[in-house]
């Protein structure tokens, strides 16, 4: 279901009368690899770590879009592993955050006005809220303040993937749909 899930979610924001280039749909399928080359002194204090020309271009659509939305799997109560190192390569200060003159952290990406996750669960809801849903923690919550007060969340879950019937998903999907043609 992820990969039909992600390309009906660009669809109906499509539909919906956003243009694609002012939402960027982080998934599971982030950067192949990245440059781990350790910084010399000069690259840390410019946080040159736009090296990589892939997390660039992603960082250039981050700088441009309106909207982030977030579609993956939940992989053992958290972000798949691959998610989680691509918000540590794009959300670096500077892009992420930035510093005032006296030298406090500020949101770096005022611009963001909606944050979207839509996520698979294998476990059932009430057992996700037990274990405090660090994914959707990360986003809403962290990533959030990366981003202007007023920008608004939305979660978007489907749990018990596992044991679900064909018509609890076609709800969800449903359920998506209308949350991205009103994006």
């Amino acid at each position: 279901i992820g990969d039909e899930l992600r390309g009906q979610t660009i669809q109906f924001l499509v539909e919906g009368g956003l243009d694609p280039g002012d939402v960027y749909i982080g998934s599971n399928r982030g950067p192949a690899r990245a440059d781990r080359r350790p910084a010399d002194e000069t690259e840390r204090e410019q946080c040159n770590v736009l090296r990589d020309p892939l997390i660039a271009a992603h960082v250039e659509l981050l700088r441009k879009a309106e909207a982030l939305v977030f579609v993956y799997p939940t992989w053992w109560s958290s972000l798949p592993a691959i998610l989680k190192g691509w918000l540590e390569r794009a959300m670096v200060p500077g892009i992420g955050f930035v510093f005032n003159e006296a030298g406090k952290v500020r949101p770096g990406l005022t611009h963001i006005r909606r944050i979207v996750g839509i996520s698979t669960y294998g476990s059932p809801r009430v057992y996700v809220g037990a274990v405090n849903d660090n994914g959707r923690r990360t986003l809403t919550r962290a990533l959030r303040m990366n981003c202007g007060l007023r920008t608004r969340c939305r979660w978007l879950g489907l749990y018990a993937i596992d044991t679900a019937t064909a018509a609890e998903r076609t709800a969800f999907l449903q359920r998506v749909e209308k949350r991205m043609r009103s994006l």
